[in-house]
């Protein structure tokens, strides 16, 4: 992920993870996506917490595989999005973010119109770990999707000790 000018520099900053409550919270969560991927294909949070959050895209012809029918990628990514919402939602105060580490979809059936909607639940939340699960469903309110994420929730990492003043600190420990 380097700069257009291939510096190897990032090209963007993390987000700060708003605080708001209520249905402000959802408005800042989907105003936190504008400028980037989810916010570029038009995702928007309807509902957050730090147990379940609400999004939905509408289906439109750039989002359609060449079949017609809703780009699978399309359905993966609105899911995640959704679950990492919650999930910086439920993040443990000295967690510094999280990533994803697994992530599996199964599909049931697709859209070609209208809204899809998802609804991500937390099934475990973990100090090292957070597990999501979500289901997407087509404007009609059929399921067309099952999704299940695993995310690693980040630390910031300690300073690094320079060996010599680790065995020091070893010496001082052993007497």
């Amino acid at each position: 992920m380097g700069s257009p000018d291939g510096d190897g520099a990032p090209v963007g900053r993390p987000r700060e993870t708003p605080t708001g409550s209520g249905g402000h919270i959802a408005d800042e969560m989907t105003a936190m996506l504008e400028g980037r991927f989810p916010g570029l294909v038009g995702m928007r949070i309807l509902a957050a917490s730090a147990a379940a959050v609400t999004g939905e895209l509408s289906v439109r012809e750039e989002l359609l595989a060449p079949n017609g029918y809703l780009h699978a990628a399309t359905v993966v990514a609105l899911a995640d999005t959704v679950c990492g919402v919650g999930a910086r939602l439920a993040l443990p105060a000295e967690a510094s973010g999280f990533t994803t580490l697994e992530l599996k979809t199964n599909y049931l059936g697709t859209a070609r119109s209208g809204t899809v909607t998802v609804t991500a639940s937390l099934v475990h939340g973990g100090r090292r770990t957070q597990v999501w699960d979500a289901t997407v469903r087509d404007g009609a309110g059929n399921p067309i999707a099952l999704f299940r994420c695993t995310q690693l929730v980040i630390y910031p990492s300690a300073p690094q000790q320079h060996s010599s003043t680790r065995s020091i600190l070893d010496t001082t420990e052993a007497e």
